[in-house]
């Protein structure tokens, strides 16, 4: 192969488009990786209409991991306390479906579980929908996105009618007011944060950044004003720019009254609001609070962003509509500059969405409660009327809780790593010690989760399978294959769908390739908002597209959703919704006085699956710590790089100290990226607990109460060795 083959970055769900060069192209004098494999030469696409050429370190580096510490053949062993053995594709899919059938006959299908992720391609996606909720009648397959994005897919729903971020990347050039609450984006979205801060230097005296996050972070460190609020005030928050916002008269009367509904209820609360009490509860200025409010009621074009920040919450959907609420009074919606705009946290966050690929949802956006849509998916898949079950399936949590009773009898795992990002780690990891039987199926070995798995399947990953994906401003992507998969590596889609035939549906299962899983999955999109039905790969293939895109529009003109303002509800109203702030579910106390925080850092991605096994990147991060505001750190006579241990009530973990004002008082901030694989005692997710959203059912993970004591002084972890706690029957070197 000689050509440069276009395909798109497989990490955030900016989805910035890629070009991949093969070693040949780069002369005599190859680059190689650790292992002597060449590595491909990878750039960002100039023509990819989202990201303009544009690449971060993840993206720049994505090919320096493609061939290092590869799953490359199926292994299985009884228990997992047994060395595993390799085994032929042929054994691997009759073992998975006599342990279905067998599960299936004496416990149900509902016994049955996967665990799916935001790295799956759409095609993959929707061929486990049809497996599970169309042929064996459980609508048990949730994915990590109930960890990332799930409060964000609630709240467009229940305000907007319909899931779907409103708005597209050209606004970050035309708005006149960023809004930027729960997201540090110059790290987790670099390249729409980039651009978005090209445009506010560019126009600095009439283009406003306001940046709500109890950490200082670089994306904070450019805003126009910062609002450090204490963790769990958001609603507060929200709820006092209202407030100011009514008493000023910024309020369009007229889009209220003919495009929205609710109101009265949502005018009933905004009164507990005022200036002072919020200023009070957020830990920040009156001042500040009114010159936030300020900057949104007088701006023209107001863009709201957010992410894991305000998603990760028990009130995660509140914070979400709280947000739009803004918008809806304002009439900032549905126009170029301005809308509620969630980033996706997941390369394919969006397109598992749209697929279904939730434990409450089916594809085109229908949802399993729904008696209609049921019977559509049912007709069009071709299986008996009431096969798919009306109530929700398990959903991540719910998984690990029915491994704890038993009622799991089955779980298997893709392209994800719930050993590490799943919260209460530790009681998750003695759950999942406790499956009658795990099917891992993933790119690379050793991971964590592998440790607990039965049966290992090893995927093509990146470059190796041809599939599509959505990025955050609904921009359907095709990644090209550019290299045959290592060893016997499969493309998810084809694993399932071979499992499907064995079971007895392979009616049901007629792909040859993943265009063709593609084009029957866009008619289940027809009329629907998301529809697709004029994409696929071939058109593709000459340029990503944007939805909606139905067979019958002539041109490709969706930038922006609810332009009419006419909305997806029944009645084409928007929904004000009315909230008073909880707070956090486990706020402090005296014995855990502090409120840790957590997210990610510039180079990793997620629980270095990947990230971890560049070395570039391993320079950049090369351990966690922990942010102390200097204020506390003196307190505990805490100085820079003394080793603290973190203890909440499930678990603790120890860290290097970073003492820095960037970080609020009485808060903490740890990264997340760090499993047992990669250092000791440094999981954040020892820490966190399970509480969820009620309706998103999204865990809190940004928040738990903990308490800081010091370690030892002046000592460094040292990260240098690659596995230090993995038994040897887990490591590379046993293949």
């Amino acid at each position: 192969m000689t050509d440069t083959t276009k395909t798109l970055c497989p990490y955030c769900g900016v989805g910035c488009g890629l070009e991949v060069s093969p070693p040949a192209q780069l002369g005599k004098a190859i680059n190689r990786d650790g292992q002597g494999d060449p590595i491909w030469k990878v750039k960002g696409d100039r023509n990819h209409p989202s990201s303009q050429g544009m690449v971060c370190v993840k993206g720049a580096t994505i090919a320096e991991a493609i061939d290092k510490n590869r799953l490359r053949y199926p292994m299985l062993r009884d228990s997992l306390d047994e060395p595993f053995r390799r085994v032929s594709w042929d054994e691997a899919y009759e073992c998975i479906v006599h342990r279905i059938q067998s599960v299936c006959a004496t416990q149900g299908a509902d016994a049955v579980c996967m665990y799916g992720s935001g790295q799956m391609q759409t095609e993959d996606y929707y061929v486990a929908q049809k497996l599970l909720k169309g042929c064996l009648g459980t609508n048990n397959f949730d994915s990590n996105s109930r960890l990332c994005m799930s409060s964000a897919v609630a709240g467009y729903v229940q305000s907007l009618g319909a899931d779907g971020p409103p708005c597209c990347y050209e606004d970050l050039d035309l708005t006149d007011c960023a809004f930027i609450i729960g997201s540090n984006a110059a790290e987790c979205h670099p390249i729409v944060f980039n651009r978005l801060q090209k445009h506010h230097k560019k126009n600095h005296n009439v283009v406003k950044m306001i940046v709500v996050d109890p950490r200082r972070t670089p994306t904070a460190e450019v805003a126009d004003l910062h609002l450090a609020i204490h963790p769990g005030t958001d609603i507060d928050l929200l709820n006092g720019i209202a407030h100011l916002l009514l008493r000023w008269g910024y309020f369009e009367s007229e889009f209220v009254s003919e495009c929205t509904a609710n109101f009265p209820a949502f005018a009933e609360v905004i009164p507990h609001y005022p200036p002072e009490v919020v200023a009070k509860r957020c830990g920040i200025a009156v001042e500040d609070l009114e010159t936030a409010a300020r900057y949104w009621g007088t701006s023209k074009r107001v863009l709201s962003l957010w992410s894991m920040g305000v998603n990760q919450s028990t009130e995660g959907t509140a914070k979400v509509r709280s947000i739009i609420n803004l918008h809806l009074m304002t009439g900032q919606i549905g126009k170029p500059g301005c809308g509620p705009f969630s980033l996706t946290g997941q390369p394919n966050a969006m397109g598992g969405r749209e697929v279904g690929g939730l434990c409450n949802l089916l594809p085109g956006y229908r949802h399993v409660q729904n008696a209609q849509d049921r019977a559509e998916v049912e007709q069009f898949w071709g299986v008996p009327a009431g096969r798919i079950s009306p109530h929700w399936g398990r959903t991540a949590w719910e998984m690990i809780t029915g491994l704890e009773t038993g009622d799991v009898g089955l779980l298997w795992i893709v392209a994800t790593n719930p050993a590490v990002s799943l919260p209460d780690i530790k009681r998750t990891q003695a759950a999942l010690l406790r499956s009658p039987f795990t099917v891992y199926q993933d790119a690379y070995y050793p991971t964590e989760t592998a440790a607990y798995a039965h049966l290992l399947l090893p995927a093509a990953q990146w470059g190796e399978k041809t599939g599509t994906m959505t990025n955050s401003e609904r921009v359907v992507t095709l990644c090209k294959a550019f290299r045959p998969p290592v060893g016997e590596a499969k493309p998810d889609w084809e694993i399932v769908a071979e499992v499907g035939r064995r079971l007895g549906f392979a009616d049901k299962f007629p792909f040859t390739n993943s265009a063709e899983v593609f084009a029957e999955y866009v008619q289940l999109t027809r009329d629907r908002s998301c529809d697709m039905t004029g994409i696929s790969h071939a058109k593709l293939a000459q340029s990503p597209l944007q939805w909606p895109c139905p067979d019958t529009w002539a041109n490709n003109n969706s930038k922006r959703l609810y332009t009419d303002l006419r909305f997806a509800t029944p009645d084409g109203r928007a929904r004000f919704s009315a909230y008073h702030s909880k707070g956090l579910a486990e706020p402090p106390n005296s014995e855990y006085p502090f409120v840790l925080t957590n997210g990610r850092l510039y180079g990793h991605w997620h629980t270095q699956t990947r990230t971890g096994r560049i070395e570039k990147i391993q320079q950049m991060h090369p351990q966690p710590f922990i942010e102390i505001h200097p204020r506390d750190a003196a307190k505990l006579e805490i100085q820079e790089h003394d080793l603290v241990e973190v203890r909440s009530r499930r678990g603790k973990a120890q860290f290097p100290a970073k003492v820095t004002k960037a970080i609020s008082p009485g808060t903490l901030f740890v990264p997340m990226h760090w499993g047992a694989l990669w250092g000791d005692e440094t999981e954040a997710n020892a820490l966190t607990h399970p509480e969820c959203d009620p309706d998103s059912h999204q865990p809190e993970l940004k928040a738990c109460a903990v308490q800081l004591s010091l370690v030892v002084q002046k000592t460094n972890i040292n990260q240098t060795e690659a596995y230090p706690q993995y038994p040897r029957q887990f490591l590379p070197t046993a293949f």
